[in-house]
């Protein structure tokens, strides 16, 4: 009787251990489906990513670079970069602040703001205002009725000007130029935001051995930007249909009248960023408005309304969000209608009084900006507004 008691029980411990054991093989079998899910989804992501045609964003790109590397070698095991290693220093950071998250994780996260990116840039969310003007990719140009009308095209990034983009309203500036037809050339935003001024985006993905080679490429840039604006002879026009920031405000004592939007408003942080005065604002702004008030925006980072801006001689006048582009068109049209030969003359009188003096405080003010890009201050200004974002 006992034997057969103790031959029952042996014979149900022995199915309940066979049965632990094909719990035990489907759970690993199930864990090896679900990594190589992940796996494969995550190479996809990988290509996806290749096919996206806006620039993410250096916050973006940062968070998926630790990401990555989280997900293909684990948690951060390489030395942090010194400090003048910007760039290092900053995907160190991302990656170290990922502290234990598993490589799992980290696959499924990544996957996820792949596919985010990917939705933003979907045909459904895709408007008529981010589709590129002919050769001008970055621009959206209307040349008609005596006015060429230039409209800064990325709004995702604030119109945030990047390399591209200045090369291309330099070479918007010289076609309204040439062009007979034009009388009188404008400027404004896509979307809700005028300008978000240089795209910080240009000192990204910079080794610190090619950090001199950026700054002189930047200074080039910036001063034929620039340039462009000061010898255009025809009368050009601001519509401030938002915040501007930076060079975009600058530049506005370049232009021949500026139209801006109540809401408007007008910030030059240089300083904040370890950089210094551009656009012959170090000596147009001082003029306009006395060096006291000009101090303020450019040496202690003072963000104007546009009912400021236009007390300070900035803004040409002010209107109301309702009203603002009825009245601005109104204007361009009567500016259009006017005898050209007269127009053009009289800018030139008034240009050529200051001219020289204005493409020597350009080059000035280049110079400087060069050194500023290669300094640590600029360098840690830059990097605690990056990790900030």
């Amino acid at each position: 009787m006992a034997a057969s008691v103790q031959g029952r029980c042996a014979r149900r411990l022995t199915a309940k251990l066979r049965s632990c054991l094909q719990c035990k093989q489907r759970a690993i079998s199930h864990g090896r489906i679900l990594w190589a899910t992940h796996d494969v989804e995550f190479d996809k992501a990988k290509q996806r990513l290749n096919s996206l045609k806006e620039d993410p964003g250096n916050v973006t790109k940062l968070q998926m670079y630790a990401l990555f590397k989280q997900a293909t070698v684990g948690k951060c095991n390489v030395p942090k970069p010194g400090m003048m290693d910007f760039v290092g220093k900053a995907k160190w950071d991302a990656w170290n602040g990922l502290g234990d998250l598993s490589q799992d994780d980290a696959q499924l996260q990544y996957i996820k703001i792949v596919e985010e990116l990917v939705a933003k840039e979907s045909p459904a969310s895709e408007t008529s205002s981010s589709s590129p003007s002919g050769k001008f990719s970055e621009l959206i140009i209307n040349n008609s009725n005596g006015i060429y009308a230039i409209t800064l095209n990325r709004p995702k990034k604030k119109n945030a000007i990047n390399y591209e983009m200045y090369e291309q309203i330099q070479q918007a500036l010289k076609e309204a130029e040439e062009d007979k037809s034009v009388i009188v050339a404008s400027m404004t935003g896509a979307g809700n935001f005028y300008c978000s001024g240089n795209d910080l985006g240009n000192f990204a993905n910079v080794t610190p051995d090619k950090i001199p080679e950026m700054a002189r490429k930047g200074g080039e840039i910036l001063k034929r930007y620039i340039a462009s604006y000061i010898d255009f002879p025809k009368p050009l026009v601001g519509l401030i249909n938002g915040p501007a920031v930076g060079v975009s405000v600058t530049v506005l004592g370049l232009y021949d009248a500026v139209y801006a939007v109540d809401s408007a408003t007008f910030h030059t942080p240089f300083t904040a960023l370890g950089q210094s005065a551009e656009g012959c604002s170090s000596y147009i702004f001082p003029k306009l408005m006395g060096a006291a008030k000009a101090n303020e925006m450019l040496m202690f980072n003072r963000k104007l309304t546009a009912a400021q801006a236009y007390e300070r001689g900035l803004v040409s006048e002010v209107f109301t969000e309702q009203s603002f582009s009825r009245e601005v068109q109104t204007r361009l049209q009567e500016m259009g209608k006017l005898p050209p030969q007269s127009l053009w003359k009289s800018k030139k009188l008034v240009r050529d009084a200051a001219r020289d003096t204005l493409h020597a405080v350009n080059a000035r003010e280049c110079e400087v900006l060069v050194e500023r890009w290669q300094s640590e201050e600029c360098m840690n200004a830059i990097m605690k507004f990056f990790q900030k974002s």
